[in-house]
């Protein structure tokens, strides 16, 4: 079971766009997907559900916030495999090869779960605090080491826009970090900084777990699988100009790039999440969507050379 986070401090970058439909194309190829919705605004969970649904049968008592909740409330390890919920729709089409793609819900209210995770981090001595913060950040770490093995081939966690608690859950979890980013200032701006934090955050966990001197924690090795550049503008087969000095400006960083970039259109995506249907498994003509839909194709079979 690979693991895979979709991360960025820049909201609007596309996160959400390239799990549900990575998540829906590798579930297309016959592959088992659990997709977790880490983000408060729950987009990821809304591309898939329709809200009356999640509402009426989801929002009180199987998401990813009770998860969180069962530990901050109560201490108690609540079993991740009963949050997972099939979204039918998606299913529908993804299902047909052998496939499947199933979902860990966001909540709306899962903005204040950091705030309370901090107040776990706290100990009378540096002992307590270390096994505190191995015990926070490992959260989602040891709920995914509680599914079997054979459950799932690949899991794609989408993650807030910050690098707060909940984030760094993600990452200490992952094999691999999938960076989604516009070619703009802003978008590009985070990257080494989140590089740097990425390796502080598994310098610091991993001194912990040496420290701790037992066969309970493991350390930790995420690797940026590589950062995939969204909404491009395309003028003769080729990012235009404006964008492809930010791309230059990121490969001299020495950061990994994705090959596959991913050109920007309003139009299909935004009609997307309202069918409950990824873009990639929607089997509809035109140049246009062949175009975006291929690109998609090619980003999934990219990251796939990525996994082992």
């Amino acid at each position: 079971m690979q693991i895979v986070s979709v991360i960025n401090y820049k909201g609007g970058v596309g996160k959400t766009t390239i799990t549900a439909n990575v998540a829906a194309e590798l579930a297309y190829r016959g592959k088992r997907v659990l997709a977790i919705d880490l983000d408060p605004q729950a987009s990821l969970t809304f591309s898939l559900l329709k809200v009356d649904d999640w509402q009426r049968l989801y929002e009180k008592n199987k998401t990813i916030k009770n998860w969180f909740d069962a530990f901050i409330d109560d201490d108690k390890e609540l079993a991740l495999d009963s949050l997972i919920v099939k979204p039918a729709r998606v299913n529908a089409s993804a299902g047909r090869s052998g496939g499947c793609l199933d979902l860990v819900c966001s909540h709306l209210a899962l903005i204040n779960v950091d705030l309370e995770l901090a107040t776990r981090l706290s100990g009378a001595t540096s002992r307590q605090m270390r096994q505190n913060s191995l015990r926070v950040h490992s959260r989602l770490k040891q709920g995914l080491a509680s599914l079997s093995e054979q459950s799932y081939d690949v899991v794609l966690i989408d993650c807030p826009p910050n690098f707060n608690i909940v984030t760094k859950t993600a990452i200490v979890a992952s094999d691999h970090l999938l960076v989604p980013a516009k070619p703009d200032y802003l978008s590009t701006l985070g990257i080494a900084q989140l590089q740097r934090h990425v390796r502080e955050l598994v310098d610091d966990y991993n001194k912990h777990v040496t420290e701790a001197g037992d066969n309970s924690w493991t350390p930790i090795a995420p690797e940026i699988m590589g950062v995939v550049f969204t909404m491009i503008s395309v003028r003769n087969g080729a990012p235009i100009s404006a964008q492809a000095q930010y791309i230059a400006q990121v490969a001299a960083l020495g950061v990994p790039q994705m090959q596959t970039h991913i050109r920007e259109n309003k139009t299909i995506y935004a009609d997307a999440p309202e069918y409950g249907v990824p873009v990639v498994l929607e089997r509809v003509s035109g140049a246009t969507y062949l175009n975006v839909r291929s690109e998609l194709e090619d980003l999934t079979t990219e990251i796939q050379s990525h996994l082992p």
